[in-house]
């Protein structure tokens, strides 16, 4: 059954929210695994270990338009200020804090400006940025990684979507995610195209295709 965001409805009755629900638990559950030394590990976000991406989350789940707005007010509008101050705010002084706090707002639906479904690519790319350096399993459903797909792909914002899939034509193998009007295709699970679309490059050993090569180029 597609995702929808469906009319004047509680937020907390949305099917993606619920699917941001369903993510941010599925990760705390794995994150309740980890070694001391898997918290410090890199993540896929450059400069930030483990620790910092989940604290991340956390932020993102505790600020809402205004306070969100404040913030970047204060950072002048430098979005790296205002991440590294939100970071550091919900970092805690242990992973075991850490943790605790990303756990309190499993069920929030406090968002700053965007759709669902950025809020939801928000813990489906950030949680793959923990997973795949510690070589953990993921089940990401594939309807949750088609709507972030197709998030991604209308638009050059949080992410390149669009630019990163000019001129190549990408199909998922899993599902229905189809994008682009090229000639050169690139063709994958859902989820994998989904990181690679958000500027992972990782993932673009999970897909085939002759325009795999150009996709890798413009990751980063």
């Amino acid at each position: 059954m597609p995702l929808s965001t469906g009319v004047l409805r509680p937020r907390s009755r949305d099917p993606l929210w619920r699917a941001v629900h369903a993510e941010r638990a599925a990760l705390a559950d794995d994150l309740a695994l980890l070694t001391e030394a898997q918290w410090d590990a890199p993540s896929l976000c450059r400069g930030w270990s483990v620790r910092h991406v989940v604290a991340h989350l956390t932020a993102a789940a505790s600020h809402g338009r205004a306070a969100w707005l404040r913030s970047v007010a204060g950072a002048r509008f430098d979005f790296a200020v205002h991440n590294d101050r939100r970071l550091a705010e919900h970092l805690g002084a242990s992973p075991q804090e850490t943790l605790a706090r990303f756990r309190a707002v499993v069920r929030s639906t406090t968002a700053p400006p965007g759709p669902a479904a950025a809020w939801l690519g928000e813990v489906v790319v950030h949680a793959q940025d923990v997973r795949r350096p510690l070589g953990l399993p993921s089940a990401v459903p594939v309807a949750a990684s088609t709507a972030v797909a197709e998030l991604f792909v209308g638009r050059d914002l949080t992410v390149d979507g669009r630019a990163a899939v000019r001129g190549l034509r990408v199909e998922a193998t899993d599902g229905p995610f189809r994008a682009g009007d090229g000639t050169e295709p690139v063709q994958g699970p859902t989820l994998a195209l989904t990181m690679a679309i958000a500027g992972r490059a990782d993932f673009c050993d999970d897909l085939t295709g002759p325009g795999v090569a150009t996709l890798r180029a413009r990751c980063g």
